[in-house]
């Protein structure tokens, strides 16, 4: 997901006289506070289920299993995030020097939300740090320091992107819904009240997505932006793949060739998590193709 939203403004702010080198280090940052905030999410779940026995029961079997199963030390851990948060900081004072003084603004805003994600997720409010991050601060980081310059189209491609990505946060969590209920655990699906409203909301993130790549297509003329829309059917697809899913959480689809790729199917498929995984890597290519149809059209431009 970071690549790919690198990728798309990465070629949207060449095609508006942007430069390769800032983009690339832009890149690189954006992977290690990436890193960064993964490692921080799960030193926090790992200190959260330590402490609480009804959340070890409804995480995932493999959440934070490294520290659990003592694969790794916490003192390693600590090392671990300190490497990635010094590379990011790094490379962030490093384009202050070749791009401008604005790149303060996103490296705050990276260690904000790196720090502050589980923050965020344990109030309903994991959806919004995702947006935020894979929206305004890397689009707008990356395309200032690669032109320095800021645009409203580039806040509308962040929208839509960072959308598409979110779309699969939330439906994880939608999936989740009674486990997390059974935990107590706050998200924004539970927010909603109950499942139906919280599979309907799930549309908020496409629709989204598809006024994005109308807005580029009519402010700046390339109708190819409305490529997007060609994801429409697949989004009819996981909707209803979502609504049996809440009603019969065994219940494994055909396969189909659109429903590709699908990671370790061969082993996946014949297991009690294959309904889950089959929706939340269906729900992750159909982010992929999004994002990789924008490309295109930023190409065309």
């Amino acid at each position: 997901m970071t690549f790919l939203g690198w990728l798309v403004i990465f070629i949207y702010s060449l095609q508006h006289g942007g430069k390769v080198l800032p983009g690339v280090l832009a890149l690189v940052g954006a992977f290690a506070m990436h890193m960064a905030t993964n490692l921080l999410d799960d030193l926090f779940d790992y200190f959260i289920l330590r402490s609480n026995e009804e959340l070890q029961k409804a995480a995932l079997n493999d959440k934070c299993i490294y520290l659990i199963n003592g694969s790794t030390s916490l003192p390693k851990m600590a090392m671990c995030i300190l490497f990635f948060l010094g590379m990011a900081a790094g490379i962030g004072i490093f384009l202050i020097f070749l791009s401008g003084p604005w790149v303060v603004l996103f490296m705050i805003g990276g260690l904000l939300i790196a720090v502050g994600y589980q923050w965020c997720s344990l109030r309903g409010l994991g959806e919004v740090a995702v947006l935020t991050a894979y929206g305004p601060l890397l689009f707008g980081g990356v395309y200032y320091v690669m032109t320095g310059s800021f645009s409203v189209s580039v806040f509308a491609l962040s929208f839509g992107c960072s959308s598409l990505i979110a779309s699969v946060l939330y439906n994880h969590m939608l999936m989740d819904y009674d486990a997390d209920k059974c935990a107590s655990k706050i998200t924004l699906c539970r927010k909603l009240g109950n499942k139906s409203r919280a599979l309907a909301f799930s549309l908020f993130f496409y629709l989204a997505g598809f006024a994005a790549s109308v807005f580029l297509a009519c402010s700046t003329g390339c109708l190819f932006y409305l490529l997007a829309l060609m994801i429409i059917p697949l989004v009819f697809d996981i909707y209803l793949l979502l609504h049996v899913y809440n009603n019969d959480k065994t219940h494994i689809p055909t396969i189909r060739p659109w429903h590709h790729p699908l990671d370790q199917w061969d082993k996946l498929k014949n297991s009690a998590d294959a309904p889950f995984y089959m929706r939340f890597f269906y729900s992750r290519n159909i982010a992929v193709y999004y994002m990789l149809l924008i490309c295109i059209a930023s190409c065309l431009q």
